[in-house]
């Protein structure tokens, strides 16, 4: 089977300095995306789900603007086709209304799973930011 990329919006009652740090950092993506999340030696992220480690590098990211982690192989490396995720906060300036906006490219079995695994993790941050 192969990889699909899917994005996900989410409308959040809060600002994008307040959502970066949940986005970019071990300390805040621990708190509502993974059971425990690192950073080891080589400055790479160990996110910690049902006890498995996911190594992962921040390989791009803007402050208050977003953060993309890229998966690795067990050697460390990104390999051919790596997966990824991507968190994008976005204002429309308009209605000052904060979007978040997630996409992901990995192997997925079921979107409708993968959709609602989103749904409460966003549900989770949400809680964590009054918004």
């Amino acid at each position: 089977m192969g990889k699909s990329k899917f994005a996900y919006e989410y409308e959040i009652n809060a600002s994008k300095k307040m959502l970066y740090p949940y986005f970019s950092s071990a300390s805040g993506l621990s708190q509502w995306f993974a059971d425990d999340v690192n950073i080891d030696e080589d400055g790479n992220f160990n996110f910690i789900w049902e006890g498995e480690d996911h190594k992962a590098k921040l390989t791009s990211h803007r402050t208050n603007s977003y953060a993309k982690f890229v998966f690795l192989e067990d050697d460390n490396t990104e390999g051919e086709d790596p997966d990824w995720v991507e968190f994008k906060i976005d204002l429309n300036e308009l209605t000052e209304t904060t979007f978040v906006k997630i996409t992901e490219y990995a192997d997925f079995n079921a979107e409708e799973e993968q959709s609602m695994l989103w749904e409460g993790l966003m549900s989770n941050l949400k809680e964590l930011v009054g918004g």
